[in-house]
């Protein structure tokens, strides 16, 4: 499949998405700055997300409405308040896509509800994600689909089956090209608890480009991920960690996005094909094997032995493996210490 004409799939670099978020921390110039440096530090397209508190959720402070969660970054905090704090507001899409676009960079989004697809279509975005909480709100993924752009979904706390079934939405409502992100929704994740090895699972069961949406910190995680098969990855990008912000703590900055893009092309460049024997670049190595050496100085029918023969490097003389065949075989000629054991020095 492809992005924007950007191929994405198997034996190519995975392709990265900084994900803003709210780090933009409700100022556009920020939001611009984070652009910039996504585009500096590799990434391939910059992520937003379309919703309004109102979209969200109610205004309200009922049961259920307030974080009461004591392990989550946001714990005490009403959901309402949280979404307008975190939300990009709707304005600023336009100017942050022109910024992407003049940097090479694609810019999409996470819509929320169908008036945020509405919205997002009228600035023409080159693809969508489903984010991992709305993978069972059919509805939306229909609406998406519709639009006939790439689909990325995270899958994070959604069952096989629920994923097949949006799946199964997806397609019956015309999306063609579809990547799964496999995902963990907890902020931020571990690595004991994301289970990548779900990834190539994912490929074979569902039958479609699979990646990564890492909430872990750092890269290495990211980097398994490529070597399991990932072809998307999608980390939370922001300026600086200690400048705050509702998603600053598992995000990345730019030096350590930077070095995600250089190991996981490493990765791939690392995965190659099964291969044995030596390779072209290791041929010039076969010289610093063992193998078998005249160790003194021999005269003619002399019988070989432990005594005139040795396994040593370099690697010019019979291998090693024929150490005892030679064995009680008598010289030919004379040979001088260091001479390679050859067929033509035995009688």
């Amino acid at each position: 499949m492809q992005i924007a004409n950007q191929p994405i799939g198997p034996g190519r670099r995975p392709y990265l998405i900084a994900e803003m978020s709210g780090n933009h921390n409700q100022s556009l110039e920020r939001a611009l700055a984070i652009v910039d440096a996504a585009a500096a530090s590799g990434a391939d397209a910059v992520k937003l997300q379309t919703y309004t508190a109102e979209t969200m959720t109610l205004d309200v402070r009922a049961p259920g409405f307030v974080i009461e969660d004591s392990g989550s970054l946001w714990s005490g905090r009403q959901l309402f308040e949280l979404y307008q704090q975190a939300h990009t507001p709707w304005e600023w899409h336009r100017p942050i896509m022109e910024r992407a676009a003049a940097h090479g960079l694609h810019c999409f989004s996470s819509p929320f509800d169908e008036t945020a697809v509405d919205f997002l279509e009228t600035l023409d975005v080159p693809a969508y994600k489903i984010a991992s909480f709305e993978v069972t709100d059919l509805r939306l993924v229909r609406r998406v689909a519709a639009t006939g752009k790439p689909m990325i979904m995270s899958t994070g706390m959604a069952t096989a089956a629920e994923i097949d079934e949006a799946i199964r939405t997806a397609r019956a409502a015309g999306c063609r090209d579809l990547v799964l992100l496999k995902c963990t929704s907890t902020y931020p994740a571990t690595p004991d608890n994301t289970h990548i090895a779900t990834i190539p699972h994912m490929r074979q069961l569902f039958g479609c480009e699979v990646g990564l949406s890492d909430h872990t910190m750092g890269c290495g995680v990211a980097v398994a991920a490529t070597a399991l098969g990932a072809t998307v990855i999608e980390k939370h990008f922001t300026l600086a960690r200690s400048d705050g912000g509702v998603d600053s703590a598992f995000s990345l900055e730019p030096a350590e996005f930077a070095l995600l893009r250089a190991e996981t092309e490493r990765a791939v460049q690392a995965l190659g094909q099964v291969h044995y024997g030596p390779t072209e670049a290791e041929k010039r190595s076969l010289a610093f094997r063992r193998s078998l050496y005249i160790s003194r100085d021999t005269k003619a029918g002399e019988v070989l032995s432990t005594d005139n023969v040795r396994i040593v490097r370099p690697g010019f003389g019979l291998e090693p493996r024929l150490f005892d065949v030679v064995m009680g075989r008598t010289l030919r000629k004379d040979a001088a210490a260091g001479t390679p054991l050859s067929w033509d020095l035995l009688a």
